[in-house]
């Protein structure tokens, strides 16, 4: 089953939930995967989420069909009056995803008529909405389910993307965002976790309207709260970091009161062209980068902007030299040519003489002496051996045999760097995956708390860290701490070619597994495997108790790591 990260719904993030200069009236929520993160809220949260407690989201459940064709799956959503799901449409037989409210919810009509219009569109950039429909005292809205999508918010968790695709991700944003409101359409919810990037590098745009109408927002300047979120998402990209004080999407925010800084005084190497582009497309009181360029306030001024940058080519593919052209013996010229004969010929061994010279005598009577001599000597051992089987033998003092030789220490590997690996662009903790090497048992990485144990699949096929070794090394065990003990947590261990998620866990060379009830795991390899990078992923967690931040359910967390070769 497709996870939520890569599927078009995103209406309950609360990350940054004022969309730059909107101001939105909506409420809160987690909204992932059949994972739960059960901190609690803050007051803030509570306050904003009071608008419409009063209309309770449909009782549904999985297997409930709508029209006679969508079937409902999985509810990843249950906030504020609405709930957002994971369906299948059996006619089509394809995944979509659906939103559901009450008819009676104030925010209704305007759900309806926003998804009724972003459907008109009908632009490719943009995740399709594929129904909108009130029925039996229910509006439920359906769209696309993007399975080979991937969020920015997972692309960034990894780093600042490469120039060229800030670039690619500039122009089609812009363009998608230029002609959506020239029907007058606005999202006025743009940030990472509603950007996708296809396995064709093709950036979509999801919940078009459709989510600012389920959360109740409105502004009074759509076009530049629109611009403002493009420059914060071309921020983010070139700088792995949020254009504002507060950390959100993931993000860490800019130091306080420092203010907004360009791209490139953040971090070395940023495209001059893209930060100043930044700059002028973020709200920043007329400051732009140094060249001073006016503005953009509307997505149109955006594209026209980017149309006036040279254009940023891909990278150069690294190429390895071939080894070096070694020429055939035919190609010497010398294939089905005879040897060259030399006219020397070969000199005719000479066989020695008999020993009938008076030296050759001597040698053979030199010869028979030294046999008669070993008889003598064989016999005369025979003789004590004998003796000394009626002779009683005194206790030997046995000595210790010195076994420190015998097996020699494996090294342990030092861990230089790790980020969690999520294949699925949905994260469980990645800020604190440096927990699981820094030496300290107290502290530890964690996963989130799932409803459905102890095997995590089908709804995710697991959680896991990938570690960077520093260089190619021999791999061969693992030993692995862990916080939660109980049935079952069951640890597979592979290598990788690099440090991204994007690479899934079965193209990888599997160098051992384990299954373990305890709080510790190993993993010991049959033999041992060459790599710089080593992923360790669980597919099996027990359940555990509720704690300050998570509730109870099916969960793990790793306290210590260490490989060893």
């Amino acid at each position: 089953m497709a996870d939520r990260s890569t599927a078009a719904v995103d209406v309950a993030d609360t990350s940054g939930e004022e969309p730059l200069t909107a101001k939105a009236g909506a409420s809160t929520g987690d909204g992932k995967s059949r994972e739960r993160d059960t901190a609690p809220q803050s007051t803030e949260e509570t306050d904003r989420a009071g608008s419409s407690a009063a209309v309770s989201a449909p009782e549904l459940h999985s297997g409930h069909k709508l029209a006679r064709r969508y079937r409902l799956e999985e509810c990843l959503t249950r906030l504020d009056g609405f709930s957002s799901w994971r369906a299948v449409d059996e006619k089509l037989r394809r995944a979509v995803g659906v939103h559901l409210l009450p008819a009676e919810h104030p925010r209704a009509r305007s759900v309806l008529a926003a998804a009724r219009s972003a459907a008109l569109l009908g632009d490719p950039r943009f995740v399709q909405v594929l129904d909108a429909v009130e029925e039996d005292e229910i509006v439920y809205v359906v769209h696309e389910w993007l399975p080979d999508a991937t969020e920015l918010t997972a692309l960034l968790a990894s780093g600042p993307l490469e120039a060229h695709d800030v670039y690619q991700l500039a122009q089609q944003i812009s363009q998608a965002m230029a002609a959506a409101h020239r029907e007058g359409l606005s999202h006025l919810r743009l940030n990472p976790g509603a950007v996708l990037r296809t396995s064709t590098g093709q950036w979509r745009v999801r919940g078009l309207a459709v989510n600012a109408a389920l959360r109740g927002i409105d502004v009074d300047s759509p076009q530049r709260t629109d611009t403002e979120a493009v420059g914060a998402l071309l921020y983010a990209a070139l700088t792995q970091r949020w254009p504002y004080e507060d950390d959100a999407y993931g993000l860490s925010g800019l130091p306080k009161g420092m203010g907004l800084i360009a791209p490139d005084q953040v971090r070395a190497g940023v495209h001059r062209g893209l930060s100043e582009l930044a700059m002028r497309a973020l709200a920043n009181d007329g400051s732009t980068a140094s060249r001073q360029e006016s503005p953009c306030t509307t997505p149109d001024e955006l594209v026209r902007a980017i149309a006036e940058m040279p254009r940023i080519r891909p990278p150069e593919p690294v190429f390895t030299a071939p080894p070096e052209y070694q020429r055939t013996s035919y190609q010497q010229g010398s294939y089905g040519r005879p040897a060259p004969r030399t006219a020397q010929t070969a000199p005719v061994v000479v066989p020695p003489p008999p020993l009938q010279t008076r030296t050759g005598k001597v040698l053979k009577w030199g010869v028979a002496a030294l046999l008669i001599a070993a008889l003598g000597l064989g016999s005369w051992q025979l003789a004590d051996a004998l003796m000394d089987r009626d002779t009683p033998k005194q206790p030997e003092t046995s000595q210790p045999a010195d076994t420190t030789d015998e097996k020699p220490k494996i090294a342990t590997h030092k861990i230089t760097g790790a980020a969690e690996y999520a294949p699925d662009g949905s994260p469980q903790n990645a800020d604190s995956v440096s927990n699981t090497y820094d030496g300290d048992s107290s502290t530890y990485w964690r996963s989130r708390s799932f409803v459905d144990g102890p095997r995590l699949a089908p709804y995710k096929q697991g959680v896991g860290i990938v570690y960077d070794l520093g260089a190619k090394k021999d791999v061969s065990t693992a030993s692995i701490g862990l916080r939660y003990a109980g049935d079952r947590t069951t640890v597979e261990l592979y290598a990788a070619d690099s440090m991204s998620s994007g690479t899934p866990v079965g193209s990888m060379k599997k160098i051992g597994t384990t299954t373990t009830q305890s709080t510790t795991a190993k993993v010991d390899a049959k033999e041992a495997v060459t790599t710089r990078y080593v992923v360790v992923w669980l597919t099996h967690v027990p359940q555990a108790p509720g704690d300050q931040y998570s509730g109870s359910g099916y969960k793990q967390a790793i306290t210590d790591v260490k490989l060893r070769g």
